[in-house]
């Protein structure tokens, strides 16, 4: 964080003056959001686990109410796996249909190959959210130190 001040019912921040609460709190999310997204790894390898799990690449012709496509994940995994199944019998939940709770369904699978290549996305899903909770939590957290008692959240 750079200097703080107040300065007549203003705020001063980061070498900006005459900044509103809502203009502060922004300035506040930017610098969090750039310190947390910076040059990581980590949220470059979740966009690409979402982007690999598109089903845009073609393939066989499937029963009526089947998802079109396949993905890329979904291909490697099943080159790797083949037809290797779970031990015992076990099936596993997979997301069908997208991987937002309004457009997915769960549907049990015995095959290693398709439960890998359907949970590579939902990783790189899971690994946005927990940057977008860190961001807005340190985003108030910072906020709240620096806001006067009118214009703190909760």
């Amino acid at each position: 964080m750079d200097t703080v001040e107040e300065l007549n019912g203003t705020y001063f921040y980061a070498g900006k003056s005459n900044l509103s609460a809502a203009e502060l709190f922004f300035m506040i999310f930017c610098e969090n959001a750039v310190d947390r997204l910076g040059l990581g790894i980590s949220d470059f390898t979740a966009v690409v686990a979402i982007l690999s799990g598109s089903n845009h690449l073609s393939t066989r012709t499937k029963p009526g109410n089947a998802t079109k496509g396949t993905s890329y994940a979904s291909k490697a995994a099943r080159k790797v796996f083949k037809k290797t199944k779970f031990p015992f019998g076990i099936s596993l939940p997979t997301w069908l249909g997208g991987y937002t709770p309004w457009t997915a369904r769960r549907v049990m699978v015995r095959n290693i190959a398709p439960f890998v290549g359907r949970s590579i996305p939902l990783l790189g899903i899971i690994i946005l959210a927990a940057d977008i909770s860190e961001i807005t939590y340190c985003t108030v957290r910072d906020y709240n130190r620096i806001a006067r008692d009118g214009d703190k959240l909760w």
